[in-house]
């Protein structure tokens, strides 16, 4: 299994029990598809550099886990049909 590193920005407007509900849904995609998370981290709601679908603030959450390729692939794919998340990022960390 290999390492990943997802971070992605909710819409501003959640509560923080909403954003939490859709971060438990991120995270049991992960885990029902073979990986494990390591790391959740909350970074809350921030300021955008630059406006993003209208919205100036986001909510940010790091995940941390380990999976197969087709797990991030398949976590990029409700990313990209969820309304809720107005930007995302997978990446596969380096193996030290």
């Amino acid at each position: 299994m290999r390492q990943y590193e997802t971070m992605f920005i909710l819409k501003p407007e959640f509560d923080k029990e909403q954003a939490q509900a859709l971060v438990s849904r991120f995270v049991e995609v992960i885990e029902n598809n073979g990986g494990t998370v390591e790391k959740v981290s909350d970074w809350g709601k921030r300021r955008l550099a630059y406006e993003v679908k209208k919205y100036r603030e986001g909510i940010y959450t790091l995940i941390n886990f380990q999976s197969e390729a087709a797990v991030a692939t398949e976590l990029e794919r409700i990313f990209k049909i969820s309304e809720d998340v107005i930007r995302y990022l997978i990446v596969r960390k380096d193996e030290e």
